[in-house]
């Protein structure tokens, strides 16, 4: 991090400067026993938070930056493990790491001149996550394993109370959603999965204790988490079985080591990382035109596709089982310059038939082949939430947001649901980028869900809640949208509900999203005042 950062960050932690030059020895008592006060408060439940905000990953530590920016500090942030991190604090299986390059994948307000490749690896991602806590003095808001087990809005009084496995319950006037899309590991539902006897591993669950060396090892998957772990793992075992459902369109991966000259250009000249950085979200928002929608532009990127697959795959009939028969973008685009060469290894064996079911020692396919194994690595993903929520959330009245949302989630500008006001979900329903970097996508949420707290902290509000019809109105054309797009092109993705509902994506460039995200228009909300008491 640099020096500029770190100032701004130590600002943060400082009282506003009028408190200051106004302090004097009677005040600076009133304010120890304000804390003191406020302590005893925060032990008996008491306290009422101006925000707390769920999960410390990106999203709720950028949040826990922004709102201190903008002065709200009476802040808690809910961790349910015992680190920050999220998604990269649970995803260390070897090979992890972001498909996207680092300078783009990284704060804007946070610059690191000292990332060490252009597409760092998730120990390094995870390390600039604690960064972020030990430059901007976050520490202090961070209240550990606090596993969230429901969330209710008391009406009477506007206040939210989240409620965690220990028993504690805690109150905020508003809340930050900041658990993530990619919190929770999903294994498949799979006939016989229980009945496995080997070594069972979740590629979000990683085991580092297990020694793969000699094993004769299967994975379940070929998505962006398997195309890194097999790679590694063909290096150690003694066989490797790769169960492939779909091919996927794979792209080269242009990683390379950063000088450390580089490195201190950045840090002397920070203007120069910031135009790496513009230069990496043009050519990124340039992607949209292949990946979003059907265009000259896709078919020439399927081109270039099949052309690094021919390039890396000599053999036609592996060719032919790797060869994606959908529309660039319709899924996932990976990138890797080591899948395919680790697919050819000799102790490697591609396996397309579909799966039948999982026995006591293995893997059945549906042609009748038993294939044993001693161990099964499931590189199968997370349960987005694109219907249903990760915990209970009781809106007014007890309405029931997982109820609301059976047949695919929907917000108003992908942050806020009405009927429950003062919540903001961050990677909320319709919010995904398929071509540019998720963090600009948050930074642009967490501005929002900035501008709705100051406005219910300033106009002492009970409620700002978002008016049901101009939510529909905002969907309806989401998903008018989203029928024009490669996403809803027919194939079977993690972006769509069973029933082809697609709960997920924006069907737009990044510079759209900021656009949508810039307005915060006050008439689109309910606004309900606290009652001052005569």
């Amino acid at each position: 991090m640099t020096t500029k950062n770190t100032t701004r960050a130590q600002a943060l932690k400082a009282e506003p400067k009028s408190r200051t030059t106004a302090r004097t020895s009677a005040t600076t008592s009133a304010t120890a026993g304000t804390a003191t006060r406020r302590k005893a408060a925060e032990k008996s439940g008491e306290h009422v938070y101006d925000t707390l905000i769920i999960g410390a990953g990106f999203a709720g530590l950028g949040t826990a930056i922004k709102l201190r920016e903008a002065g709200v500090h009476n802040i808690a942030i809910l961790e349910r493990a015992a680190e920050v991190g999220g998604t990269w604090r649970d995803n260390q299986y070897p090979g992890a790491a972001c498909d996207i390059p680092s300078n783009l994948y990284s704060f804007s307000f946070a610059p690191n001149p000292n990332w060490s490749r252009s597409y760092s690896g998730s120990k390094e991602i995870l390390g600039y996550v604690h960064s972020l806590v030990n430059d901007f003095g976050l520490g202090s808001l961070i209240q550990y394993q606090q596993n969230v087990s429901r969330v209710e809005f008391e009406e009477a009084q506007g206040i939210w109370m989240i409620h965690t496995d220990n028993g504690k319950v805690w109150k905020g006037k508003a809340v930050i959603m900041a658990s993530g899309p990619l919190a929770n590991a999903s294994f498949p539902n799979i006939r016989g999965l229980e009945n496995y006897k080997g070594k069972k591993i979740h590629s979000a669950q990683w085991d580092h204790e297990y020694d793969f060396t000699g094993k004769r090892v299967a994975v379940i998957g070929t998505g962006a988490s398997a195309i890194q772990i097999i790679p590694e793992l063909v290096k150690k075992v003694d066989v490797l079985k790769v169960f492939q459902r779909t091919p996927a369109w794979v792209m080269p991966r242009p990683d390379f080591s950063t000088s450390d000259l580089s490195k201190k250009v950045f840090a002397k000249l920070p203007f120069t990382q910031k135009a790496v950085r513009e230069a990496l979200y043009w050519a990124h928002e340039s992607m949209a035109l292949a990946v979003i929608w059907s265009s000259p532009v896709t078919r020439l990127g399927e081109r270039l596709g099949q052309a690094f697959l021919k390039s890396q795959v000599p053999d036609p009939w592996m060719r032919r089982q790797l060869k994606p028969d959908y529309k660039l973008g319709c899924k996932r685009i990976l990138v890797s310059n080591d899948y395919y060469p680790a697919l050819q290894k000799e102790n490697c064996e591609l396996i397309t038939w579909p799966i039948a079911n999982i026995v006591e020692k293995g893997i059945r396919t549906s042609e009748g082949i038993e294939h044993r194994v001693d161990c099964i690595v499931f590189a199968t993903g997370f349960d987005v939430p694109k219907s249903g929520t990760p915990y209970p959330i009781l809106g007014v009245g007890g309405r029931e947001l997982a109820k609301e949302w059976q047949r695919g989630a929907q917000a108003y500008k992908s942050i806020n649901v009405s009927g429950y006001p003062n919540l903001y979900i961050m990677f909320g329903p319709n919010s995904g980028p398929g071509h540019n970097s998720a963090l600009v996508y948050m930074e642009q949420q967490i501005a929002y869900a900035v501008k709705g707290i100051r406005t219910i902290l300033d106009s002492n509000l009970k409620m700002l809640d978002v008016k049901p019809d101009v939510q529909a109105k905002h969907n309806a054309n989401i998903q008018k949208r989203l029928a024009k797009t490669n996403w809803n092109s027919g194939c079977k993705s993690w972006y769509l509900t069973e029933d082809g509902f697609n709960a997920t994506m924006f069907p737009g460039f990044a510079t759209q999203y900021a656009a949508q995200m810039g307005l915060f228009d006050l008439k689109a909300y309910r606004q309900v005042p606290v009652e001052v008491n005569a």
